[in-house]
């Protein structure tokens, strides 16, 4: 699905074994439920979970480490999962119990810390980035790379979108599915005509890959050109 659209899925093909992270049915449901509100519009995440393919996982506080370890062995189960079974729409959802008294600016700080520490453990795993996207966070083709796999990630943010924090990994190679088969553009065109008429406006960050670094897109908060990412790279490259 086009970037960001929100949520992809799982391939029902392939069901992803019992996450070793807990997800309380109560925080699930309200997640389903935010998808499928009017307000929501990412037509490809409402078709992902009427398809039942999206995989939720559950972790504690967006700003302890704790849970790091265990979010990344479930994203290297997915991975697996989606190789067996490639293609649109498929997303790994984490649910965080929270904070949600952060500010916007304060979440995507947060955000990125979560992000740093799982690249981290990605590298030490002994996992090369995807070799289709670039690590560098300034590069126009800059993605995150887990399980050798790229992803676009998805930030819900609790002051503004969900009463949690929730961090969505897409695969990149689904949206290539997609540019495929024809129906990113459609697709992409929807999501934003349905921004329009919830918003009033199209989200300002929204871009294709390729156009600038997708990294600025990541925590939904709207930035200048002046910002900086704070990931650092750790990943050794050819």
């Amino acid at each position: 699905m086009p970037a960001p659209t929100g949520i992809s899925t799982r391939p029902a093909a392939a069901p992803v074994p019992d996450q070793p992270i807990s997800t309380p049915e109560s925080l699930t449901e309200k997640l389903k439920a935010h998808i499928r509100d009017k307000a929501f519009p990412c037509v490809g995440a409402k078709s992902a979970l009427a398809r039942d393919r999206i995989t939720f996982v559950r972790a504690g506080d967006l700003r302890c480490p704790q849970d790091d370890m265990a979010i990344h062995t479930a994203l290297e189960t997915f991975v697996s999962a989606y190789r067996r079974a490639p293609g649109p729409f498929q997303s790994f959802a984490v649910i965080f119990d929270g904070p949600d008294s952060l500010t916007e600016a304060q979440f995507e700080s947060v955000m990125w810390t979560r992000l740093q520490a799982l690249e981290a453990i990605d590298a030490h795993r002994g996992h090369a980035y995807d070799p289709r996207v670039h690590p560098e966070v300034d590069h126009p083709e800059f993605s995150l790379s887990f399980a050798e796999e790229a992803f676009f990630v998805v930030a819900l943010h609790p002051a503004r979108r969900f009463d949690v924090p929730v961090l969505i990994f897409n695969t990149h190679d689904q949206f290539e599915h997609l540019r495929h088969e024809g129906r990113y553009e459609t697709l992409r065109a929807s999501i934003i005509a349905r921004d329009i008429a919830i918003a009033s406006s199209a989200n300002p960050m929204l871009a294709r890959h390729g156009e600038r670094s997708e990294a600025s897109q990541y925590s939904g908060r709207k930035v200048g050109p002046q910002w900086k990412c704070p990931l650092r790279q750790v990943h050794v490259t050819p």
